[in-house]
């Protein structure tokens, strides 16, 4: 398959493209920093800008066979590359014909009542709005085949290879596991339409996704 990164120099999309590249997926990665991108075989890296209009951001994505929306600020701009940004590569995404469409989210935000007025999500409001509008967006006013991965804190250790998608609270992941689930559901039917939340728990991998 042809698929398509934005936020393609990012932790969670360096391990994600190894993961594709494994699968012996062909990978476009686009970012602001393309220097940064993982350079691998079968990898073409990509200058792109999340503030660019949908028409611009179309033209990355005809012949694709999936887009990942794997990118994010950091807090340093929310607006245009976590909300707008994810928006306007859902259009894109539309505009080119192309169907699947996964999205890294983060635990809950699709989910006001679990993080809206929490102590514990305080400092990370701004941060869960944006991606409470990213997500509603795929969801209510897209058809794509989509799916939205909603991990907790993402922590850079080795992965455990075993998830739980059904948290009742606020947990941390390993990169690499969150890289395998995403790598994994790009084919996966069972999953589309749906947002799956996801910390670290007893489930192997490829058996949690088939359950979803």
């Amino acid at each position: 398959m042809k698929v398509f990164i934005a936020g393609g120099s990012g932790r969670v999309a360096a391990a994600v493209i190894q993961e594709l590249v494994n699968q012996g997926q062909q990978v476009y990665a686009g970012s602001r920093h393309k220097d940064a991108i993982v350079k691998l075989p079968g990898v073409t890296p990509l200058s792109l800008d999340l503030h660019a209009s949908p028409s611009e951001l179309a033209k990355f994505l005809p012949g694709m066979d999936a887009v990942y929306f794997l990118a994010g600020s950091r807090g340093k701009d929310l607006l245009q590359t976590d909300a707008f940004g994810a928006v306007k590569l859902i259009q894109a995404a539309e505009m080119a014909g192309v169907k699947r469409y996964i999205q890294l989210s983060s635990i809950f935000a699709a989910d006001p009542d679990k993080w809206q007025g929490k102590a514990e999500f305080a400092s990370l409001t701004d941060y869960y709005i944006a991606k409470y509008f990213a997500d509603e967006w795929l969801i209510n006013n897209s058809k794509l085949d989509y799916t939205i991965l909603a991990p907790a804190t993402l922590e850079e250790k080795a992965g455990t290879g075993k998830v739980n998608f059904k948290p009742e609270k606020f947990a941390a992941n390993p990169i690499p596991d969150v890289a395998a689930v995403l790598a994994q559901i790009l084919d996966k039917k069972n999953t589309y339409g749906k947002v799956i939340n996801m910390t670290g728990g007893e489930t192997p991998i490829s058996e949690a996704i088939a359950e979803v």
